[in-house]
């Protein structure tokens, strides 16, 4: 699907408040109601627009930190890899987990209470599952950004 400067600028509106009424970006961009409501149908039927959520502070709502962790394993042999993607669907602390090139395989960020909690985290759980050799963590001090 191509997008146009117009697309970009409502996607950009959206990104920033998915509220926002059609009325106001309307406004914003000196365009009528109606094509704007047309390309935002367009967008959604194209699943560019995926869906619409609420970003929760999960340190608010429930406290705790973030930790962000590397994960080489053993073999990388697809069917290995795809094992572990499994296992790590299954396991509420990860929040994020990508499939990495280079010195890594997996990269995850995960939510746990305390150092106590992520102790439990990952000689627990993540070293427990097959196939993984090596974990290095880095824990977040404070958010600098954060872009959605």
């Amino acid at each position: 699907m191509k997008l146009d400067t117009t697309d970009q600028k409502i996607i950009e509106l959206l990104q920033t408040d998915a509220k926002m009424s059609i009325q106001s970006m309307a406004e914003e961009l000196n365009i009528t109601k109606t094509p704007i409501y047309e390309r935002i149908k367009r967008l959604e039927k194209g699943k560019v627009i995926q869906k619409y959520i609420a970003v929760i502070d999960e340190l608010k709502l429930k406290g705790g930190m973030y930790v962000f962790c590397s994960v080489s394993l053993e073999s990388q042999q697809l069917e290995h890899i795809e094992k572990f993607k499994q296992e790590i669907e299954k396991i509420p602390e990860v929040m994020e987990c990508y499939l990495m090139g280079g010195a890594n395989d997996f990269f995850m960020k995960v939510h746990v209470q305390d150092l106590n909690a992520y102790h439990q985290f990952s000689s627990g759980k993540l070293a427990s599952l097959p196939n993984v050799s090596q974990i290095k963590s880095s824990f977040v001090l404070d958010t600098v950004k954060k872009s959605l």
